[in-house]
């Protein structure tokens, strides 16, 4: 009961960002367009699917993070270094000349999310320092949630929607192992009667765990995944 309640508290909030976008004027010329990755020029109208697509991603990037936090200090760092790119793109997005020079969507005012995007990098950076292993606190569902839907609506505003399985890769892989579970689980029950398992334990950093890596190493290795994604996604704009 309680899951749906978190749930249609996402979709909510998705149907309003997205309704917000789709009808303000302020958005007129650009409010259902989002840029592509890694083709120059390129950008994809999602037109009248615009408010679905937005409350998709505003849950799926919501549970995503959720999933994630089952680690020390893994989310809240890998938030962190997110929030970091989100802040460039924000800015260069805000900012005509760089905007023209990358060939990216012109979002006039954008730049001022990038207060915003880094006073959520401190915050994460001060919750991180108490969060690390052996950890003393804990986000819980109240912040991998909200952390979660922040990081899908900023790139909603900011119209890079489908850098999301790039720059968000670890969560994506964390949401796609445990759907492959389950998935897996429950064909495998029906063909051979019993269920079995892709990974020893979903999401996939459990997994590790059960072969016998540490969580300071798993969550390390983690960090350095989502550093190169971030590096690789800002730098598409150049490679186009």
């Amino acid at each position: 009961m309680i899951a749906r309640y978190k749930l249609l508290g996402q979709v909510l909030i998705g149907l309003l960002v997205g309704a917000v976008i789709y009808f303000s004027p302020e958005f007129a010329g650009f409010n259902t367009l989002t840029t592509v990755p890694f083709l120059k020029n390129v950008n994809f109208d999602l037109s009248i699917l615009y408010i679905p697509v937005v409350i998709f991603i505003v849950t799926a990037t919501s549970n995503a993070v959720n999933l994630t936090d089952g680690l020390d200090g893994l989310a809240i760092g890998i938030i962190a270094i997110v929030m970091i790119a989100l802040a460039l793109l924000s800015y260069v997005s805000g900012n005509a000349i760089f905007a023209n020079y990358l060939n990216i969507l012109y979002l006039p005012g954008s730049g001022e999310l990038s207060v915003f995007v880094s006073a959520l990098v401190g915050a994460s950076l001060g919750f991180l320092w108490y969060n690390c292993y052996p950890a003393q606190v804990f986000m819980g569902d109240t912040g991998s949630l909200a952390l979660g839907g922040a990081f899908g609506i900023l790139a909603v505003l900011i119209k890079k929607e489908l850098f999301i399985p790039i720059l968000g890769g670890i969560f994506f892989m964390e949401t796609l192992s445990v759907i492959i579970q389950r998935l897996y689980f429950k064909y495998s029950k029906k063909k051979y009667g019993e269920g079995r398992r892709v990974f020893k334990m979903a999401p996939v950093h459990h997994h590790f765990e059960m072969v016998g890596l540490q969580e300071p190493k798993i969550v390390v290795r983690f960090y350095i995944i989502a550093i190169v994604l971030a590096i690789i996604s800002l730098v598409s704009f150049k490679i186009r």
